[in-house]
């Protein structure tokens, strides 16, 4: 048994990670302004940190300037866990080769966490089931819904990264893991096609670096299809 620190606990992967912990017998506290914690200030976390062996970084604010405070999150983090024995980090597949904001936000911080010194494992997932099926729901109440329909998406539970993550958390650390990815690559029309919603879809043609990037798959990792779920599966359950 360990004692483990979850930050974005209350998230989609940090919920699911949370419980797995727990029913693996390790103490686990949750990094949250709920909890009285701050990574955006540093206030509590400190606190949150003493004594904690291992650390599980789910954390970010895609809110505030889409993750522009994550990598200030992720110092105040790293220099609260200088006695830690391995930290992981969670990522997303094809952020150095996708002109996002965001995305590059995220580079930032798995580069510091791969320069802190702390044992480190960094994992970058493909999107979550989750996430996609949100972004649909919210689209298909605008009038036309502007999507590629020719991009691709591998997406893939948070749950099953979830265990995969803990996984990792319990080994030695590996600074880059494996990606994770979903069972199957699909294109965006045809994870609509099968999607049981209805939307107006004004279709993007692929102009552009991050529209061409997003077509030839550069999120994806077909290499590494290790989820079990597919779409269809999910929406099955939902």
């Amino acid at each position: 048994m360990s004692v483990i620190l979850v930050t974005g606990g209350t998230g989609r992967l940090g919920t699911h990670a949370v419980r797995l912990l727990r029913a693996r017998a390790h103490q686990v506290r949750v990094l949250s302004r709920r909890t009285g914690g701050d990574l955006r200030t540093g206030v509590g976390v400190r606190e949150a940190a003493a004594g904690v062996e291992l650390v599980l970084h789910a954390a970010s604010d895609t809110h505030y300037r889409r993750g522009a405070g994550d990598p200030q999150q992720t110092r105040n983090l790293l220099a609260a866990c200088e006695n830690v024995r391995h930290v992981v980090y969670i990522s997303i597949v094809g952020i150095d080769q996708i002109p996002l904001g965001y995305y590059a936000h995220k580079l930032e911080c798995e580069r510091l966490v791969s320069e802190s010194g702390l044992p480190h494992t960094v994992l970058r997932a493909t999107q979550f089931h989750e996430l996609v099926d949100g972004l649909f729901t919210k689209l298909a109440r605008w009038p036309l819904a502007p999507l590629p329909p020719r991009a691709k998406v591998q997406p893939v539970a948070a749950e099953e990264v979830a265990r995969r993550c803990v996984e990792l958390l319990e080994g030695k650390p590996l600074g880059r893991a494996p990606d994770f990815g979903g069972p199957e690559i699909r294109t965006v029309r045809e994870l609509l096609d099968l999607w049981p919603g209805r939307m107006r879809l004004l279709p993007l043609p692929i102009v552009g670096r991050l529209l061409h990037a997003l077509a030839e798959g550069r999120n994806t990792a077909p290499g590494h299809a290790d989820g079990r779920l597919t779409w269809a599966q999910y929406l099955a359950r939902q």
